[in-house]
């Protein structure tokens, strides 16, 4: 109990630190739109600049820009709109329904986004149950445009952490595959039901990471398109993100892999040592693949090592046993998603490997 405690504590404070830049650039945009609308411009209470700016940065990259002008727009109709009614009408039970009604109203003919029409709705409340004075109107509208606008210059600065992220979950990824391989190997040789169904777990709870890797390359992407600063890495982070789906195929065929693993231990089927000391080459040969990421190249130079491997599963001999065949046939497919990789085609990849024998 006490261990799970403080992995859930240390996975908290990571969580933070990784959204700590964050979380201090949505600080910094909230004191700057609020300097700006009250002591440059002269607004007396202009709490709408620090709310839009924060809610347009959220608390991810992703998607930044699109955030910042539907919020900002947002903001703005809801308040514009909740101003003017509520100058007419007052303020009250019907009254805020009928100025939501009228506010998402107007975003969705707008052809606003679900954040867009969210936020008419909810500022539109705001406003309404504060009950401003007349001719608060334009005032309360400028400064949620400040806000946008403040939440627009803060979009253009991010770290470099969210261009790293891509290529440290894709290694991470790669390393979880050799990792899985190399446990594989162990268990064909063994053939200890207990330690297999213990990697079949493992390998059962590798999802999140390609959820991972997938987050990682579009929080990177929409970093490149938002920020003229990162321009110069758009194209190493496409050829990045480009290896999510071989990644993904690859992981799968490891699951599937550990799967028939798992089933020939807990039967008792037999499984040819050749098999696996190509489980345990395979594993180093996605080590460097695994290496040559996270040291931010193309996984290319690994190709000959993946492509060694690939021969040897046409020398091995054959078995029987048809959950032993099945084992050979999913190493073959491992080794062709690894080639692809390392950047060749599927046809490519799957014409590399030689005919088993």
């Amino acid at each position: 109990m006490w261990s799970r405690s403080q992995l859930s504590v240390r996975g908290r404070i990571d969580r933070w630190r990784g959204k700590s830049w964050v979380v201090l650039q949505c600080a910094v945009a909230a004191s700057v739109a609020w300097w700006i609308a009250a002591d440059l411009i002269g607004h007396e209470t202009p709490f709408f600049a620090p709310i839009a700016a924060v809610v347009s940065l959220g608390t991810s990259y992703g998607q930044r820009l699109r955030r910042v002008v539907e919020v900002t727009l947002g903001v703005a109709i809801g308040v514009f709109v909740a101003d003017i009614l509520v100058a007419g009408i007052g303020s009250g039970g019907w009254q805020i329904g009928l100025i939501v009604l009228l506010s998402m109203s107007t975003a969705l003919l707008l052809d606003a986004g679900q954040l867009f029409v969210t936020q008419a709705a909810v500022q539109s409340i705001v406003v309404a149950a504060l009950m401003p004075d007349a001719g608060g109107a334009f005032l309360r509208w400028t400064d949620a445009l400040i806000g946008g606008a403040v939440a627009l210059v803060a979009a253009m600065i991010v770290p470099a952490a969210p261009l790293r992220r891509p290529r440290e979950q894709a290694a991470a990824v790669a390393r979880k595959i050799a990792a899985l391989l190399r446990a594989a190997s162990d268990v064909m040789i063994d053939g200890e039901v207990a330690p297999a169904l213990e990697l079949l777990a493992d390998a059962r709870a590798t999802d999140r990471m390609i959820r991972e890797l997938q987050s990682a390359a579009e929080e990177g992407m929409s970093v490149v398109s938002s920020s003229p600063f990162r321009v110069r890495h758009r194209e190493g982070l496409r050829q990045m993100v480009e290896l999510v789906d071989p990644l993904d195929r690859a992981l799968r065929s490891t699951r599937v892999l550990v799967r028939q693993t798992s089933i020939a231990a807990y039967r008792h089927r037999p499984v040819p040592s050749s098999y696996a000391l190509v489980a345990a080459d395979l594993a180093a040969a996605a080590e460097a693949v695994a290496d040559e990421l996270a040291a931010d190249r193309l996984a290319s130079a690994a190709r000959d090592t993946v492509l060694a491997v690939g021969a040897a599963t046409g020398r091995v001999e054959r078995s029987e046993i048809l959950t032993a065949e099945a084992i050979l046939a999913q190493l073959r497919a491992i080794v062709a998603d690894l080639l692809m990789v390392t950047g060749m085609g599927q046809l490519e990849a799957t014409d590399a490997l030689p005919p088993p024998r």
